[in-house]
């Protein structure tokens, strides 16, 4: 099962079995201080057997939650006016024509959806649905399984779910998606991160025989984030921690917003990944396309590199550099914390890590912004793609050869397309980032998450969504 908000959560037939984790992981060194060796070994069995005993127990059966893990701030109960309903056709349509989208976008790279093979390639399952695995071969679309953690068909999945964002109601509360239930949450179209059912507490919405009921789902930052630091109080997580992430990414955006365009480096990064003098062991960065033929020999790939040195702004580029040719970047060596000066607007990574901040703000964003993200992040792929020294031509592309001057006035046209695609985007995802971090964290906590609590390590270069 998953571990969320140190809790480990289980539905068995609607029993939510919540074990602390620092006491479930306290219990087996109780035991062994006290219990012999093998009572200890039998400890997993005897778990084992209570919920079993759960299952059988339980009068009735979730279908869709049947263990499946629900965030805890599931069980919180909230008040709900008219004003802050969204109602049920509507939200729902736009979560349709958002899985549409998605599915429409990632669909040329996914493996084929009539059926998958198990690890040991032994045994064959039809699909539930159209949503399959990033295909790890195809050059533009497995970025987003290698950097940005969207795993199995589970991962992309995940992308199809739908949220409203913080587009709050007219009496200025959280919206409320009328009619939402269990089923839209675990196996649906809602997101599972952060989501809380809402029970009526007006007379209009009760049903004749309960004087509470479930009216629909909402996604509320603040509540879920104190809910955050109360069960973490233990190890002393506190909001400014909480909110560190989020103040990162949103200097970043302003960052590269305000820094000038640098159109001259020409997507030597991928050429930077191969580079290998003579004598030189081959790079460790070969293995991430190794499936794929060079177009150019390696003496090309050299000369590409030495003509006149690499102009790489972006950390992560810069972390898979082949080790020689770190020397020659004209930007010197970038850490995390120099991002927060370096990163600019025609940089095709920057560009695709719109996807990767948008997915950090997931479900407290509209999610047709995370789906603009995603294109853009598949336009700057592509063109990522096509400047490389891969032939790529089985997948219809045409090479941009920007190891003569053609090829280079062509990557800088195309650079600019894709930069002026991505400002619009970048500009909305900023708002977003203000509005939520307004609402959720307050002025004192981002204040202290901006003096205090600075990236130190490339966790920052992966989401979590």
């Amino acid at each position: 099962y998953h571990i969320h908000n140190s809790k480990y959560i289980c539905f068995v037939h609607e029993h939510c079995l919540l074990l602390d984790r620092k006491e479930s992981c306290s219990m087996p060194s109780r035991l062994s201080m006290r219990l012999s060796p093998l009572l200890l070994m039998c400890f997993p069995y005897y778990y084992y057997l209570f919920v079993l005993f759960l299952f059988h127990t339980s009068p009735r059966i979730s279908s869709s939650c049947n263990a499946m893990m629900i965030p805890s701030t599931a069980t919180k109960i909230a008040s709900v006016t008219s004003a802050s309903m969204i109602s049920e056709g509507v939200w729902r349509k736009m979560a349709q024509e958002h899985s549409n989208r998605i599915y429409k976008l990632l669909q040329p790279g996914l493996i084929d959806n009539a059926c998958t093979s198990n690890d040991t390639g032994n045994r064959r399952t039809q699909r539930k649905d159209r949503w399959s695995a990033i295909d790890s071969n195809n050059p533009v679309y497995n970025f987003l399984e290698e950097y940005y953690g969207v795993k199995g068909a589970k991962g992309v999945r995940r992308l199809g779910r739908w949220s409203p964002g913080l587009s709050f109601s007219s009496d200025g509360s959280v919206p409320v998606l009328a009619g939402a239930r269990d089923d839209d949450v675990c196996g649906g179209c809602l997101h599972m991160r952060g989501f809380e059912f809402v029970y009526a507490q007006h007379e209009q919405f009760l049903s004749e025989d309960n004087d509470t009921s479930i009216v629909g789902v909402r996604y509320d930052p603040r509540q879920y984030f104190s809910n955050r630091v109360e069960e973490s109080s233990d190890n002393g997580t506190s909001k400014a921690i909480l909110a560190s992430p989020f103040v990162w990414y949103r200097r970043i955006l302003t960052t590269t917003q305000n820094n000038d365009p640098v159109t001259h480096c020409h997507g030597l990064h991928e050429w930077a990944m191969l580079y290998k003098p003579n004598g030189a062991p081959l790079p460790p960065s070969t293995k991430y396309q190794s499936h794929l033929p060079l177009r150019v020999d390696q003496t090309t790939i050299n000369a590409a590199v030495e003509r006149r040195g690499v102009s790489c702004t972006h950390v992560d580029a810069l972390r898979f550099f082949a080790k020689d040719a770190l020397p020659l970047n004209r930007e010197g060596a970038l850490l995390r914390e120099d991002q927060i000066r370096m990163e600019q607007p025609a940089c095709v990574h920057a560009n695709m890590d719109l996807l990767k901040i948008a997915l950090r703000l997931s479900p407290w964003i509209d999610s047709r912004l995370i789906a603009d993200a995603l294109e853009v992040a598949i336009e700057a792929r592509k063109l990522d793609i096509a400047a490389s020294p891969y032939d790529v031509s089985v997948y219809g592309f045409q090479p941009i050869k920007i190891e003569n001057s053609q090829g280079r006035d062509e990557y800088r046209e195309r650079q600019r397309i894709v930069m002026n695609k991505a400002a619009p985007v970048r500009q909305e995802l900023l708002n977003a980032y203000d509005e939520f971090i307004d609402y959720t964290f307050g002025e004192d906590v981002t204040n202290d998450a901006e003096n205090q609590h600075l990236p130190t390590s490339n966790s920052f270069s992966r989401s979590t969504f």
